[in-house]
């Protein structure tokens, strides 16, 4: 009997033990390909090493890093939308204002040849915003999820502390989603600096997996105002299996071009999905309306930072890379590097930009790198 219920610990014991050997496997491969972005920046007319930003990981934060970048969402979400309030009733901050922009979107920036451009471009401003709208002097940080796999409610990032983006839902009684089992909460945030946070917007009909369901918006299209709490169901049920450090080296030494890397990316069993549905919860669980978790950002930060290392690998083939077509379910023709990014509202000076010019970190409106 004790050899039957030790088994499994055993078994993920020596998983977390396999994947701690290669924590730094994901880093080994951003030091491998960091002289071809070098090369790149010496050639650029916007970046230099002088004004290079650096994305690091939550945990390499100091504490008063982490609580200036905290400090600095909340700000965001006390400061009022810039939208229309008659054709966006539920946008009351501006903090909404980037939850309205990826839902008016959603359906031409995932699985389509945008993805990884158009998110790129989402994250940064929102950075920008935090740094031009609520004086934060830092950079957007992320959540590197291989790191913290065997348990992310114990992490730095979800541990519930002051200096954490809040903990897990109250745990409740609850069924799990066709994407992932039920997780240890399902109910409001109750600690950190996030406890209090109220989600205005969503859900979009048909589109939400949280278990119970949030009650339905007043509108159809999901813009009305729905204030409830923000709700959460972290387990590890899914890093375990998906988002170790070997899968991430995985996804970025297997593809060879661009297709296949973002495909298995978004893939059901992939990192992006994996990573949002270990948040889960309301609005984590809704494709649409998931910037509405503050750790949304955390999230996508990591998605670009894989991408980042993957293109560096061989900068000069894949940094123009693209493919897929402009519409979610393949529809439409396909993306261009000439296609239009339009973050409207939330775009930094309401400026639009072309694929091809969102493509490298340090060249067109960008000057960052991942530590």
């Amino acid at each position: 009997m004790l050899w039957s219920t030790s088994l499994p610990r055993l078994a993920l014991l020596f998983v977390s033990l396999l994947d701690f050997c290669l924590a730094d496997a994901v880093a080994d491969l951003a030091t491998k390909g960091r002289p071809n972005l070098d090369a790149q920046l010496a050639s650029s007319t916007t970046c230099n090493k002088a004004n290079l930003q650096v994305r690091k990981e939550w945990s390499a934060l100091s504490a008063t890093e982490r609580k200036a970048y905290i400090s600095a969402v909340h700000c965001l979400i006390a400061s009022p939308s810039k939208l229309d309030a008659t054709q966006y009733p539920g946008a009351k901050t501006r903090y909404d204002d980037f939850v309205v922009v990826h839902m008016k979107q959603t359906m031409s920036i995932h699985g389509t040849g945008s993805f990884l451009t158009w998110h790129r471009y989402f994250t940064w401003a929102y950075e920008q915003a935090l740094r031009t709208e609520c004086g934060y002097q830092g950079t957007q940080p992320y959540w590197d999820w291989g790191m913290w796999a065997a348990d992310p409610e114990t992490s730095p990032i979800f541990d519930g502390s002051d200096t954490s983006m809040s903990g897990n839902g109250e745990k409740i009684a609850h069924q799990g989603t066709f994407t992932a089992p039920a997780g240890n909460g399902g109910g409001c945030v109750l600690s950190g600096p996030f406890k209090n946070f109220t989600v205005n917007l969503g859900p979009v009909p048909g589109a939400t997996q949280a278990q119970p369901a949030p009650p339905p918006n007043p509108r159809s299209d999901g813009f009305g105002y729905n204030p409830r709490c923000l709700r959460r169901d972290l387990s590890n049920q899914l890093t375990q299996r998906y988002t170790k450090t070997s899968d991430i080296v995985k996804l970025i030494q297997n593809a060879a071009s661009v297709g296949p890397f973002q495909d298995r990316m978004q893939a059901g069993d992939g990192v992006h999905g994996a990573a949002h549905f270990t948040i889960s919860g309301d609005p984590g669980s809704d494709f649409y309306v998931s910037p509405g978790d503050p750790a949304f950002w955390l999230l996508h930060s990591m998605i670009d930072r894989v991408w980042y290392i993957w293109q560096i690998q061989d900068l000069k083939t894949r940094m123009n890379q693209i493919a897929g077509g402009t519409s979610m379910f393949g529809g439409g023709r396909q993306q261009s590097l000439d296609d239009i990014v339009d973050l409207e509202v939330v775009g930094v000076n309401r400026k639009t930009y072309k694929i091809r010019d969102l493509t490298s970190v340090v060249d067109g409106p960008f000057c960052y790198v991942y530590e």
